[in-house]
């Protein structure tokens, strides 16, 4: 099993200086470098403080620029906010100038909220027909010249400029959760990565039997690799857990707001929804938080990942943004690398 880091430029409130931030967020970048992690993963959100992600390749640029090794990917680039002439630039230009460390992951986007605000009209249900389309486009136009008659897009004969470094482009991926992504992602040769929010272990097991379905009906060949993300905190004692399982609450409280389109953001700071308000607030309670995420001691840790190796995970994605003071991600993270990993090596 190899592991991953997605982490997202985040403030909780206007408390954190953003300056803290950003210095915050590439301290973590270099320590999975330093731990021969295998890709950082940036995200792309707009006009939201809890992730602050307007462009995923200028992230990922600023920390090519201050890593040796360490993959770069997009989790993910938002297919219907872009025009798959400026995405393949875009894309090939990070690989370029990263010398081949692209991951190039695409998907549907993720909120109502940013719909409204980046392409008004369009629902989040309706999106994913916008990356399917637009994702064999971004790989003919890395390969040469092509013109575009479709559903969304429309273009005279262009291409890409510049060209990817790697040959045939970065590896593709996709965030899939539903069986028609499972199947188009096998279909058309992209890795996955899957996030199981805070459901429990089935979750995983579902999202696996859907890449075995997908695999048996449509495959080619080609093997993806199955990415799982998760929020991860290690501690040293059991009895540190409460601040950490208080900070996901949080976090989880303003996600729910912006998950369920309450429209309840203030100068881009989402109210925390009360999680004795949700009728899902079962799936929030710290008991189930303890056990569903990759929250525990090291040994925890590793008893639990293992269960996500004989799943058939590949990649484990550390996922490190979630509301916790910096200090505190720093020491989980170090736990990680220092306690976790050599059970895996």
């Amino acid at each position: 099993m190899k592991f991953d880091l997605a982490i997202n430029l985040e403030r909780a409130d206007q408390s954190i200086s953003m300056k803290d931030v950003k210095n915050h967020t590439l301290d973590m970048v270099q320590m999975a470098d330093d731990a021969n992690f295998n890709i950082a993963w940036a995200a792309e959100h707009h006009a939201l403080e809890m992730t602050i992600a307007p462009n995923p390749f200028q992230i990922l640029t600023w920390w090519a620029e201050n890593t040796n090794k360490l993959r770069l990917g997009t989790a993910v680039a938002a297919a219907p906010y872009w025009h798959p002439i400026r995405l393949a630039g875009e894309a090939a230009f990070t690989d370029l100038i990263t010398e081949g460390r692209l991951e190039f992951g695409i998907g549907s986007g993720a909120y109502q909220r940013e719909f409204d605000r980046m392409y008004p009209g369009l629902k989040q249900s309706d999106a994913w027909q916008y990356m399917q389309e637009s994702l064999p486009v971004i790989r003919k136009l890395w390969q040469g010249d092509c013109e575009h008659d479709g559903q969304f897009w429309s273009f005279p004969l262009s291409t890409s400029v510049p060209k990817p470094y790697q040959k045939n482009g970065p590896p593709v991926w996709v965030a899939a959760r539903a069986p028609i992504t499972y199947d188009y992602a096998v279909k058309n040769e992209c890795n996955i990565m899957a996030w199981p929010l805070t459901r429990p272990f089935s979750e995983a097991q579902l999202y696996k039997q859907r890449l075995d379905d997908a695999l048996r009906e449509h495959g080619t060949g080609f093997k993806p690799i199955f990415a799982m993300m998760r929020h991860t905190a290690v501690y040293e004692n059991k009895s540190h857990s409460d601040m950490y399982i208080k900070a996901i609450q949080r976090i989880l409280g303003q996600f729910e707001n912006l998950f369920k389109n309450l429209d309840d953001v203030k100068n881009g700071f989402p109210k925390e929804i009360e999680l004795k308000d949700l009728q899902n607030r079962d799936e929030y309670n710290p008991s189930m938080l303890k056990e569903n995420l990759m929250f525990g001691t090291p040994d925890e840790i590793i008893k639990k990942l293992k269960k996500y190796q004989e799943l058939g995970v590949d990649n484990f994605i550390y996922y490190a943004s979630m509301g916790l003071d910096h200090n505190l991600q720093k020491k989980s993270l170090r736990l990680f690398c220092d306690e976790v990993i050599p059970a895996f090596i």
